[in-house]
């Protein structure tokens, strides 16, 4: 959860974050091995939404959007757990679909591109968003299923690797230069522990390099000596498998990590809404 307030001058608006809270729930252990949301995670689903309402309401939230992706759209009883959810809590969650996702995610992503040939590789828990771009437009895009918890559960779905490279072979002009943009937690954490070209930009080869370093420790040692979270410790190797696979496939060196996400798509359309409801009233 992210609050934020918008900030403006001399005409530019920017976001403020005034509150973030970030909590692993892991809904995708119970989906994805057993195809639903057991008791337990709603419980604790349940806490947590508890919990944001009460800070949206001590901060004064103005308006709010609450979204939930492959875990709750694949889950048989994820409507009902929606359900339960806002009844108690007032908050509707939307659960959405992989398009939508990633049309959200690229709404922030396309300010930070420049002109030229880019995929564009969010990794999720459940699923890998693929989208390619041309001087800043998006020419196609695809949502597989594949993600970082399915790959660690060994649920991931058949030929999924092979779908993702057939893909990439079919719509990248390989007569052009290329360069990958990563969007996820996953990637975030191994760019920052790793060394840059630029101050948003690093290397396969980098990417590669600590991969193979964090996957030679085991998942206490992550913990320990590396200091990462336990949620992230034991999906970050498999999660960089699919970020270097992708960028390998297309033939592009250099990923580009913005540090925006879904989140960030989901404050730009609040914001959005908010202008033209101003400009209405």
């Amino acid at each position: 959860m992210q609050i934020s307030s918008v900030l403006h001058d001399a005409g530019v608006s920017r976001f403020k974050k005034i509150e973030y809270v970030r909590f692993p729930l892991r809904l995708g252990h119970d989906v994805f091995t057993e195809g639903r949301i057991s008791e337990m995670s709603e419980d604790r689903m349940m806490k947590l939404m508890l919990a944001y309402q009460l800070l949206m309401e001590l901060h004064e939230v103005d308006d709010l959007m609450a979204c939930s992706t492959s875990a709750m759209r694949e889950a048989n009883n994820g409507l009902e757990v929606r359900d339960r959810i806002e009844q108690r809590t007032g908050i509707h969650i939307q659960i959405i679909d992989g398009q939508r996702e990633a049309e959200l995610v690229n709404n922030v992503v396309v300010k930070s591109l420049s002109d030229g040939q880019y995929l564009h590789i969010d990794v999720g828990g459940g699923s890998t968003e693929l989208n390619l771009y041309k001087d800043r437009v998006k020419i196609n895009a695809k949502s597989f299923k594949l993600g970082s918890v399915r790959l660690l559960e060994g649920t991931e779905s058949k030929n999924s690797w092979q779908k993702i490279k057939e893909w990439i072979n079919q719509n990248v002009d390989y007569s052009l230069p290329i360069e990958a943009v990563g969007t996820g937690g996953n990637i975030n954490k191994l760019f920052d522990l790793s060394s840059k070209l630029t101050e948003s930009s690093t290397s396969l080869d980098e990417i590669l390099r600590m991969r193979d370093y964090i996957a030679q420790f085991t998942l206490d040692e992550r913990i320990n000596k590396l200091q990462l979270n336990p949620d992230r410790a034991d999906v970050i190797v498999p999660a960089g498998d699919i970020y270097t696979s992708a960028m390998k496939w297309a033939g592009a060196e250099v990923i580009h990590v913005p540090d925006v996400g879904l989140k960030d798509g989901m404050l730009q359309l609040l914001y959005d809404r908010a202008c033209r409801r101003k400009k209405i009233s």
